[in-house]
Parts: C-alpha cells; structure tokens; sequence
C-alpha cells in the first residue's frame, strides 16, 4: 500500500486525496472541481487505478487569461493495494468529490468503474 501513498503524494498539487481502510474495502477520496460524473472516466487495470477527469470552465466575457494554472484534463494512475480489486467497487461524484470504495480481495480483473452523481 505504501506505492500508492507514494502515487498519491505524487499528484499535481491542485489535487487532494485521502486514503481510508476499513476491515473489508478501502476508500478513496479525491477532489476533482469542476468535473461531474459524466466528464470523469475511472477504471481497473492490471492492478493499477486509472482516473481520467475534465473539468469544466468558462471565461467570463469581459475577462481573458493572464495566467491559467487550473488545468482542463486530470489524468492519474495509481497502484492499488495488493488486496484490492476493481470486482465491486462503487464511486459516486458529488460538488467535484469523488468517493471510490474498492473491496478487498485477492484478484483485480480489469473493469470499468460506474460513477454516479449524488
């Protein structure tokens, strides 16, 4: 678990994430304003957690760009836990939240994960 930690310290510094373990799941909670449910893509592979985000933004009319460090894309890959496995798993997305409850078990199959909008 301590490479995703790793991964986790590893995001660009506008993304916040928190790790929870219960007895049977892990929970994964990561910020991701401006994106909903249905601009973010998160997936199961080979054992690694595969999150694809896109933000929405617009540019009041009056203004325009002197400096832009708010990114449209979020792209990140994690290593999960041994005993994690996408088999399961349950994401909602709420005001920019997204909550990624991934069980415990010994296989990770490849999977999409379905996120739904609270």
């Amino acid at each position: 678990m301590s490479a995703l930690r790793d991964a986790l310290r590893d995001l660009p510094e506008a993304v916040f994430a928190d790790l929870l373990e219960s007895e049977d799941a892990y929970l994964l909670v990561v910020d991701l304003p401006g994106a909903t449910a249905d601009t973010l893509d998160v997936r199961v592979e080979k054992g690694r957690l595969l999150v694809e985000a896109r933000r929405e933004k617009s540019l009041p009319g009056a203004f325009e760009y002197v400096r832009e460090d708010r990114p449209l894309f979020l792209d990140a890959e994690l290593p999960l836990p041994p005993d994690a496995t996408g088999a399961g798993a349950e994401g909602s997305m709420e005001r920019g939240v997204l909550e990624l409850r991934l069980p415990k078990y010994e296989a990770a199959p490849e999977q999409s994960v379905p996120i739904e909008d609270a």
